[in-house]
């Protein structure tokens, strides 16, 4: 056989589009639905998983990366195990994101929506679309994301649209919809109203005022005035009462009474309310129903009137005093502050930091506002979602997120879901103009079926507002799969057969927004839960914790990583740090790490297919294999345990960090160091058996290694003569090997090869004992090496005293592998401690390096005694430390680690005088 040569610089630029566009152009993402596809298919459930749409918005950070690549990993897994896999793509209109980047874009041109109007903005807006959908398809490809990019979708596709009509005209017709005059969240900026879980609360620098509010015609008893604390002064423009507890003696004869609003001409009442606390400030509130929501309850419970001041632009309106007319609530506010201190209205102020709302979008302060809004009553949805979860169908990994599932669905409150955008699945109501009737519909009504009025003629108006993006994004598992469409004998194929989804991936921080949604609306329009597996993974943070934002300037591009290490090392990285329940701590050097991996797997391939030239490829059945192949084939058989079971369970890091170990130590650092032995051998049969299960051993780890590195493992996979593996795996077969992998699924591509299957037959205590003890050794003579400062090359003399019965006794037979993997040149078996050695001890045994010839005994002792002195000035250092008061006042934790440095260095201290008394 020839050798095949791999290039001898990894590089990954060499073949990741290239094998990507193969993937592709192959069909290997399209689900294969064939009898036999696969092994260990069973009923050939399928595994589907849909994608959290990203928003046609920008580009993919770091963290739609990690998103992306823990959903591959478990994809690319579940489809070599046979199962029919389908990963649908798709992205998000992002309504409000959206729209803000159309309208920034247009106000630097000097214009903005209303000149261009909706027709004309609609345009602009799906070419942004269509401009960022090219760059995040282009990236997911980047990425390595295994999609089946023929089912890909979009929430304002054909399809999708008529599933958000139906959607609503069903809830509406059940009463589950409605529409109201309500107080909703409001962003001025983005001119809209916002649902609860879109309003992003934080600690705000701010004060308390404190003003007076006059008594009109006070009676006898009655105070002149009444001091009232508030944190929005410009607010009291609005109000409509003021309130006090019921119970409180203070103000009992004042209920009933009113006050005169400062700066206007109006009198207000005071109510007695159990919702004021007697105890804090002056027990006395200020009640403007119009913006605030416990003021607006309030308010609904004393009949009393509510007066909007605000524009939809966060500009006084109308309803007040003209001379704050037009003005932002920052300005009115400091001007009702100015003109109550010069009415001596004003009595002091505090500087308080309190909790603000924003705008989850644009991060503009929202105002509480009255105004017209579609709901949707959740309380029966949820109360079906928490019986899901209560019954098992959904579960949650980690565990933890599901306090917070249902704490929200317990204490859930009615969706606002229209907006006042142009951009989004416009809302299907119309209301005819010529007799007032409101018309809820999946289609475009033609007239009016109450008076006939015509739409042609212009007489049906349809509602100007655009449904809340998530009202889309809920329905994404079964929307994507073509629900509701039906055919004769049903639902679409798609749904028939992908539907329940199998595992939902996505970030801790949309559990509101989308995952408790999706769940309400699976039960609800289909009858079940819309996934199984809900795992929540956490979000990709600097090394000092902090959220990579574009302020901070400590975002990390997954492209430039790709570009500067590959696709591999990015995905490899992150799933090694990505532990269940912790966000992942990165910065750019972090990448080095996967980077090094997948150049260890390149450059041991590398060696070994060199290896082939002249040698001939046999079947090697079990009697063959030496004790070092089972060793291996032990070691391959506990990391492909490791590595399911870690997948099962969606821990990452487990299944990498097993998978890394094997490879990069058990069948680098020690197998294939091992069989150079063989090829040693001046025995042409035993060095094609020995290659022969080298080139086995390394099929099977490809292959346990593709999920988490697909194009590196795929590359070297498609160099294999897997002809010839395939021929030698026959013979096995029909000899039945219980040991050597079974000959089947080989087609050439290592995406739709078989994961490898743990094989009881493989376990040997025996052998994994035996070499365990040969590793202990060949490590403690490499430390003891490192310790006396020989370098590696300098081949030492060994002697070595084993105690009879004890697992040590392998090192009688296998001098050969202890030579050569310790750097050995002769191995000496004693009953007694040689003079002038250095030792170190081990179960069963005592390895002496007889450092005579190797190195300068004079030069080593003086080497030795110095480093004792320092670590005895250390010892001393540490004492004074932990008696003075560091040991008094520092943490527990460190003071116990500086406890744990010194035990270190009395243990290094022994260890020299024993090194010293040796010489």
């Amino acid at each position: 056989m020839k050798g095949i040569e791999l290039e001898k610089a990894y590089n990954p630029k060499d073949f990741e589009e290239r094998l990507y566009n193969r993937w592709e152009t192959e069909g290997c993402f399209k689900p294969e639905l064939k009898a036999g596809s696969g092994v260990n298919n069973g009923a050939q459930k399928p595994f589907t998983v849909v994608i959290p749409p990203p928003n046609v918005t920008g580009i993919l950070h770091m963290g739609h990366a990690l998103n992306n690549i823990l959903q591959d990993i478990i994809v690319r897994y579940q489809r070599m195990n046979g199962r029919p896999t389908l990963w649908v793509p798709g992205t998000d209109h992002a309504g409000i994101a959206t729209q803000n980047v159309v309208e920034r874009r247009l106000k630097k041109e000097g214009s903005d929506r209303h000149k261009l109007g909706r027709e004309k903005f609609l345009e602009r807006t799906w070419q942004v679309k269509n401009e960022h959908h090219a760059i995040i398809t282009h990236q997911l490809k980047k990425l390595g994301a295994s999609v089946d990019w023929s089912r890909e979708r979009f929430t304002m596709d054909e399809g999708l649209s008529k599933a958000v009509r139906h959607v609503f005209v069903s809830l509406y017709e059940r009463g589950l919809i409605y529409r109201g005059n309500y107080l909703v969240n409001w962003c001025p900026s983005c001119t809209t109203a916002l649902a609860d879980d879109e309003v992003e609360h934080e600690d705000t620098a701010g004060a308390m005022y404190h003003i007076y509010y006059e008594v009109d015609n006070p009676k006898s008893g009655m105070p002149a005035r009444i001091e009232i604390a508030t944190t929005r002064p410009e607010t009291l423009l609005g109000d409509t009462a003021i309130a006090v507890h019921p119970d409180d003696e203070r103000y009992t004869n004042m209920v009933g009474a009113k006050v005169k609003l400062p700066l206007t001409d109006r009198l207000i009442p005071v109510v007695a309310d159990a919702y004021v606390d007697k105890e804090f400030g002056t027990g006395v509130v200020k009640i403007t129903p119009a913006h605030d929501p416990n003021d607006w309850e309030l308010g609904k419970r004393h009949n009393l009137e509510v007066i909007n001041i605000l524009n939809a632009d966060g500009t006084l309106n109308d309803n007040c005093p003209a001379k704050y007319r037009g003005m932002n609530v920052k300005s009115a506010r400091a001007a009702v502050i100015a003109d109550l201190k010069e009415a001596g209205l004003f009595k002091d102020e505090e500087k308080i930091s309190h909790s603000v709302g924003h705008c989850y979008r644009c991060h503009t302060v929202v105002e509480p506002y009255v105004s017209d809004q579609w709901f949707v009553k959740m309380k029966p949805l949820a109360e079906k979602a928490l019986k899901a979860w209560k019954d098992g169908d959904i579960v949650f990994y980690p565990k933890k997120w599901e306090n917070t599932y249902t704490h929200w669905m317990e204490n859930i409150r009615d969706w606002c879901i229209s907006r006042q955008l142009w951009w989004g699945h416009r809302i299907p109501v119309w209301y005819c103009d010529c007799c007032g009737e409101m018309i809820v519909s999946e289609t475009d009504p033609e007239c009016c079926p109450k008076c006939g009025a015509k739409a042609v003629e212009g007489k049906l108006r349809q509602d100007p507002d655009v449904l809340d993006t998530w009202f889309s994004s809920w329905l994404w598992p079964f929307s994507t799969l073509g629900w509701p469409e039906k055919e004769a004998q049903g639902f679409t194929d798609d749904f028939k057969t992908f539907y329940p989804t199998s595992a939902l991936v996505t970030a801790y921080d949309i559990i509101f927004f989308w995952v408790s949604r999706m769940v309400m609306a699976g039960l609800e329009f289909t009858g079940k839960a819309p996934f199984k597996d809900i795992y929540i993974h956490g979000l990709v943070r600097d090394k000092q914790g902090r959220k990579m934002s574009k302020s901070l300037g400590n975002g990390i591009d997954p492209i430039e990583i790709i570009d500067e290490y590959g696709s591999d090392a990015l995905k490899f990285t992150l799933a090694f740090m990505c532990a269940q329940g912790q966000d992942v701590l990165v910065d750019k050097e972090s990448f080095k790490m996967g980077s090094r991996f997948a150049n260890k797997i390149w450059n041991a391939s590398r060696y070994i297919l060199g290896n082939l030239e002249g040698r001939t490829l046999v079947p090697v059945n079990d009697d063959d294999l030496t004790e070092l192949d089972r060793w291996i084939y032990g070691r391959l058989n506990a990391a492909i345990a490791s590595s399911r079971s870690a997948l099962e369970n969606y821990r990452y890091n487990e299944g990498s960090q097993a998978v890394y170990e094997y490879f990069w130590n058990d069948f680098c650092d020690w197998y294939v160091e091992g069989t150079k032995l063989s090829f040693r051998n001046t025995d042409d049969a035993e060095k094609d058996r020995a290659v022969s299960v080298l080139l086995n051993v390394l099929e099977e780890s490809l292959r346990l290694l593709h999920p988490y590195l697909p194009f590196v493992t795929e590359e070297i996979y498609s160099k294999l003569p897997l002809a010839s593996i395939v021929q030698t795996r026959k013979a096995l077969d029909a000899a039945k090997a219980k040991i050597i992998p079974s000959a089947v699924h080989y087609d050439g591509l290592l995406i739709t090869a078989p994961y490898p299957v743990h094989v009881p037959s493989r376990e040997n205590e025996r052998t994994a004992e035996r070499f365990g003890v040969l590793q202990n050794l060949i490590r403690s003579v490499r430390s003891l090496r490192i310790e006396c400062g020989i370098a590696p090359d300098v081949k030492l003399d060994l002697a070595l005293l084993i105690l009879p019965d004890s697992p040590a006794q392998v090192c009688l037979e296998k001098t050969d592998l202890i030579k050569l993997l310790a750097g050995i040149k002769n191995i000496e078996f004693v009953s007694e401690k040689p003079s002038g050695a250095v030792g170190t001890v081990g179960e069963g045994y005592e390895a002496f390096i007889l450092v005579q010839g190797a190195v300068d005994k004079a030069q080593l002792k003086a080497r030795f005694e110095k480093e004792l002195v320092s670590e005895r000035e250390a010892i001393a250092r540490f004492d004074a430390k932990l008696t003075g008061k560091f040991a008094a006042h520092a943490p527990a934790e460190v003071v116990e680690a500086e406890k744990e440095k010194r035990r270190l260095a009395v243990r290094r201290t022994e260890k020299l005088t024993e090194y010293i008394q040796s010489l």
